[in-house]
């Protein structure tokens, strides 16, 4: 049978269909201007609460990836979107981000039917609501930053002996054509991340969603046609495999690929795009160390359920690693035992609900598998371990007793419920544990030492390191990994300055 553009028979048997807004799951693609049907392999889109397709629709064929990529190209290089005063450009990303504002309810649940964020979920807010607001702080640091600036030449090098004037300035220009290429496990938020700094810097953009949550991807293309960007400064593509992906990371007509996933995904992405020697900006993998100082124990309690609580356990900054003081560590494990005892996933349709599934069927079996590695390599499960029986991806909130750092579960991105506790001899032996992991994305310290606190987390080596605090979100404070956690930052201004390329102009007069 046909896949149609709008099929909402197909959500009968999900419990997502309660979500489904009034004009139907959003299909289309913006290509050229243009809202387009699918013309290649269906996507199915499952919820993860109950593990049901609930709409299904023809993604982007080969021809319509090529068309997304040469109306890219031809709009970039008519140069009249990155000729725009920043401001005007502004103007209309603004529109852009306020249309998709004023569908923010709409938004969410679309979230929450392909990912299956709870909808009484902690994070909820940082899925959709959270980060249209921060990106307006973003589009204000960037109307701050200078376009060119004087390179700092020593006064006699401004003047020869012959009396002429030499200048030399810096001169920040886009890319061109950007790539943008986001994972599933926040959907909204990576994409809008994306491409409100590449599109307000000039850059024309081809977002590509994950195949596993392509619908917030394609919910903003009424909002882009809203805003009046020029016809292709903005397409968005989505497809069921990763040819498409292919072609975007390996064609020359490609500038830069923004790419948020997995490890093992950013380096194919990276090795795609050397030939052109593309700009990269990759987020990739992360196994972030907690460390608690003895004079702050008492909020280790809590360590285990706050991974668990931030979707599943679905986040490549959550702090995975448990390090407590050896001498404690049976007490602080029966304390995080104890306040994930009620923590049972569930619908996430459900008001009751904090805690939902994982994203499908391969990451659950990815849970299960961990916990035995683990387990065979000395661990003991303390609490948690299991998929549980039930229609949809679920799996328990897990803490491992892990007796050392060279674990599986101490050392590879599960993106799961689960935790493993390491204990430390001294503060010195928690730093090296710390730093033992080829990531390096986040860090957390916790004392009520602050100085002392600071000064370990100085000693980590980590794109972020929070002290005393579980993250931050800011449109002026940018995040980004240190070894095969990735390359380059996003938010701040380096997450605006890694969509330029820099342009040093030398003249005389």
């Amino acid at each position: 049978m046909a896949v149609t553009e709008i099929d909402r028979t197909d959500t009968t048997g999900s419990a997502a269909a309660a979500l489904m807004p009034a004009a139907g799951w959003p299909h289309k693609m913006l290509i050229g201007g243009r809202a387009v049907a699918g013309e290649g392999a269906p996507i199915a889109v499952e919820h993860p609460g109950d593990g049901a397709v609930f709409t299904q629709f023809a993604g982007a064929s080969d021809g319509q990836i090529e068309a997304a990529i040469a109306t890219a190209r031809a709009a970039a290089d008519t140069g009249e979107w990155a000729a725009l005063k920043p401001v005007e450009r502004v103007a209309i990303v603004r529109r852009f981000v306020a249309a998709l504002r004023s569908r923010a309810d709409e938004l969410e649940k679309v979230v929450i039917a392909e990912g299956g964020c709870p909808i009484s979920s902690v994070v909820l807010p940082v899925q959709v609501r959270g980060p249209l607001a921060t990106v307006e702080d973003q589009l204000d640091l960037y109307l701050t930053l200078p376009e060119s600036e004087s390179n700092p030449l020593p006064l006699e090098e401004r003047i020869n002996a012959a009396g002429t004037v030499f200048q030399s300035m810096r001169r920040y220009v886009p890319h061109g054509v950007v790539v943008a290429i986001s994972a599933y496990n926040f959907p909204f938020f990576l994409n809008i991340w994306k491409l409100v700094p590449a599109l307000a810097t000039g850059n024309c953009v081809i977002l590509r969603p994950s195949p596993l949550t392509p619908l917030s991807a394609l919910a903003m293309v009424a909002a882009a046609q809203e805003a009046g960007f020029p016809d292709g400064v903005l397409n968005i593509v989505a497809e069921a495999g990763a040819d498409g992906a292919l072609a975007l990371t390996t064609d020359p007509r490609v500038d830069m690929v923004s790419f948020t996933g997995s490890t093992d995904v950013g380096k194919k992405v990276m090795a795609q795009g050397a030939a052109t020697m593309k700009r990269l900006q990759l987020e990739l993998g992360g196994k972030s160390a907690q460390i608690f100082m003895a004079d702050r124990l008492a909020a280790a309690a809590g360590a285990a359920a706050g991974v668990c609580l931030a979707h599943a356990g679905q986040g490549c900054v959550l702090g995975t690693r448990v390090l407590v003081p050896e001498s404690e560590k049976a007490a602080v494990m029966a304390a995080m035992a104890k306040a994930i005892e009620g923590l049972v996933p569930g619908d996430p349709l459900d008001p009751a609900t904090r805690m939902g599934p994982v994203i499908n069927a391969a990451q659950r079996a990815r849970c299960e598998r961990y916990v035995e590695l683990a387990v065979a390599a000395g661990a003991t499960v303390v609490a948690g371990g299991k998929a549980i029986d039930t229609p949809g991806h679920y799996f328990e909130p897990t803490i491992l007793d892990v007796p050392d750092a060279s674990n599986p579960a101490a050392r590879d991105e599960i993106f799961g419920p689960i935790v493993a506790v390491i204990g430390y001899r001294d503060i010195d032996h928690a730093v090296e544990i710390a730093n033992d992991s080829i990531f390096g994305l986040s860090g957390y310290v916790y004392g009520a030492d602050a100085r002392a606190a600071l000064a370990v987390a100085k000693r980590i080596r980590s794109g972020t390191v929070n002290v005393n605090i579980g993250g931050a979100m800011s449109g002026y404070a940018s995040s980004g990994g240190h070894g095969s956690s990735g390359l380059g930052r996003e938010r701040g201004v380096e997450g605006l300055r890694v969509y330029q390329e820099l342009q040093c102009l030398n003249f005389a007069s």
